[in-house]
């Protein structure tokens, strides 16, 4: 069992607003959509398709599925309608549960989501699909509720498919195993530690069942900055998981933070996390995570500032994660698992980081079981402490030099800058320009900023930027990642406020 939820348990769980669902509702809810299930025929292995808002009713479902032994394929409506139907084809899922929303994005409200970057295909086209919650005119049949009790799956086999990474044509899904994702939790609870009793701010299920698991009530974070500062202010949560992307905006709107602060999901800079510090958390915390293994390693602020070498430190290896180091893949994708190619490099060398460990994904969906994972990720390994040079496929050449962006944007985070990435520009006869895009903090003096990067500039080296752009960083996908297509594109055609370093 994920979390022990008992009937008639009085003790919160999720903190909405004013209004709170006590640990006995979530059962109750849980054990109603667990019959429900049962009774539409579901059986452990089947697969169970989610597209439900983050809230009661989806976590409810994810414990209901997982209490009979369904796996859950989470649907994410801004992957777009033709990568979705195509993740579908591959997860095959008995079941569609959605609510009145999710149906909304599909249908009569697609025009004003895709404005907001969410679109969902004909989700009854695709699979038998019912409706949780609120049913609207329109909607799918309702899922019918009051089935006897159904019995509790106790044994192993697959619990979650998450989409990751690949084409529309070719799309990629991590599956973790009932044992897998138990080890996750588990490791997220010891770096979290979360206390029974005491609030929670996060919005993700990583998040949200180590801490229902202690005993500490969860709070989703709003959305609004403004709304955001008043929630902490009230709650004083004792853990905050929120990404960088969110932690900048509640840095810039200055909402104050309290007890232990957690990031990650894309890159956390050494700045971002003493800015979280200086902001009135105890501790601010970088977490290095894939979809395949959560949580891999982690770092607090101190150490990270502390870090002077070349590269980004994400921290010591958390408990049962194991890591090598193998030489890199050729250009592009390489294939789910570890390549034969991959051979191992020395200690100290740099290569692509290999995991492995019990909390590891079981398999990619479709293929054959494997022990380790290949991240894509440059780095090198100092005993237990990892070292990120950036992404495989992020590489520039220039001038028969291969330059890895992680090794050096670290260092352009310096007071005053919010992101900074480097990204190659395409310069004539395969070679490639070397452009810094800087984001400044709202309020940062530029030529303070400009001073202040004149030394981490010198001490790049041959990787040193052939320009630099102070202009917003895009972003892009659910984690608000940097985009860095998107910037390079923005990088070659844009001509103000260039600064030649």
């Amino acid at each position: 069992m994920l979390v022990d939820l008992r009937p008639g348990d009085d003790s919160p769980a999720l903190l909405r607003g004013r209004s709170t669902v006590t640990r006995g509702d979530l059962a109750e809810l849980r054990d109603r959509y667990a019959a429900a299930l049962h009774a539409r025929g579901l059986r452990a292995g089947d697969t169970l398709g989610l597209a439900v808002r983050p809230g009661p009713r989806a976590l409810a479902v994810v414990l209901s599925a997982y209490r009979i032994g369904v796996r859950v394929a989470v649907l994410d409506p801004s992957a777009g309608p033709d990568v979705l139907t195509a993740r579908l084809a591959l997860a095959r899922p008995h079941l569609i549960v959605a609510d009145a929303a999710a149906q909304a994005v599909a249908g009569w409200a697609a025009p004003l989501a895709r404005r907001a970057g969410l679109a969902l295909p004909d989700l009854a086209a695709l699979a038998p699909t019912v409706t949780v919650g609120r049913r609207l005119p329109g909607n799918a049949p309702a899922l019918p509720m009051g089935a006897p009790p159904a019995p509790e799956y106790d044994g192993d086999g697959d619990a979650v498919i998450i989409f990751t990474s690949g084409t529309t044509s070719s799309p990629r899904a991590v599956v973790h195993t009932r044992s897998g994702l138990a080890t996750g939790l588990r490791a997220v609870s010891d770096l979290v530690r979360p206390c029974a009793g005491m609030p929670v701010l996060g919005g993700t299920f990583f998040v949200m069942l180590p801490s229902l698991a202690a005993g500490a009530p969860v709070a989703l974070p709003a959305r609004r900055v403004r709304a955001l500062g008043r929630q902490i202010t009230a709650l004083r949560p004792q853990a905050v998981y929120l990404t960088p992307p969110q932690l900048r905006a509640a840095l810039d709107g200055g909402v104050p933070f309290t007890g232990r602060v957690y990031s990650g999901s894309a890159p956390v800079s050494a700045n971002l996390l003493n800015r979280v510090r200086a902001a009135g958390a105890d501790e601010a915390w970088g977490v290095y995570a894939l979809t395949e293994v959560f949580p891999a390693a982690a770092v607090e602020a101190a150490d990270k500032s502390a870090f002077d070498r070349d590269g980004d430190l994400v921290g010591e290896l958390l408990p049962g994660v194991r890591a090598r180091i193998g030489s890199l893949s050729p250009p592009g994708d390489h294939p789910p698992g570890v390549p034969s190619h991959l051979g191992d490099q020395s200690p100290g060398e740099s290569g692509q980081l290999l995991l492995a460990g019990p909390g590891v994904c079981d398999r990619y969906l479709g293929a054959e079981p494997h022990e380790w994972v290949a991240t894509g990720d440059i780095a090198r390994l100092d005993g237990r402490r990892v070292v990120l040079g950036g992404r495989c496929k992020d590489m520039i050449l220039r001038r028969a030099e291969n330059i890895y962006p992680g090794l050096y944007e670290p260092g352009l985070h310096v007071p005053g800058v919010s992101l900074a990435v480097l990204v190659g520009v395409p310069a004539g006869d395969g070679d490639e320009e070397v452009v810094a895009i800087v984001q400044t903090a709202p309020g940062a003096n530029r030529a303070d900023v400009q001073a202040a990067l004149r030394e981490p500039l010198r001490r790049m080296g041959a990787a040193r930027p052939d320009r630099v752009l102070f202009a917003p960083v895009p972003l892009a996908g659910r984690s608000r990642k940097p985009d860095r297509a998107a910037a390079a594109s923005f990088a070659a055609g844009f001509q103000p406020s260039t600064v030649r370093p």
